[in-house]
């Protein structure tokens, strides 16, 4: 199997574990869901109300991010940061309380750190 084949299987699989993860949970406009999607240089993460099939809030670290992350560095800087400012505007469009659906990936790395940059910016799971 090529590099490219390899590629697709990864995919193939992480599509199939976020659609069970899908089945569980849903989101409503009193509690959205967070959908985290990650590549290969940036995280993005998006707050849907899936009654109305609607995103409310998306960030995205290649909007910049300054700040403190603590001890963290690089890209898992970047993704608690960014959690952090996903969960001012929340909070600012009075979403307090969320689902968290972590796309198929690992909770792990910048995942982990962009729920925990949520948390801290005042969002409940």
């Amino acid at each position: 199997m090529d590099i490219r084949g390899r590629t697709k299987q990864r995919h193939r699989l992480r599509t199939r574990r976020h659609a069970r993860i899908k089945k569980k949970i849903r989101g409503t406009a009193a509690r959205p869901r967070l959908v985290v999607f990650r590549s290969l240089r940036n995280l993005e993460g998006q707050l849907v109300d899936d009654d109305r099939g609607i995103t409310l809030i998306g960030v995205s670290t290649r909007t910049g991010t300054e700040g403190d992350a603590g001890a963290r560095s690089g890209k898992v800087a970047d993704a608690y940061l960014a959690g952090r400012r996903l969960a001012e505007k929340a909070v600012g469009s009075d979403v307090e309380e969320i689902v968290f659906d972590r796309g198929g990936y690992p909770y792990h790395g910048r995942v982990r750190a962009f729920a925990e940059g949520a948390r801290d910016g005042g969002l409940r799971f």
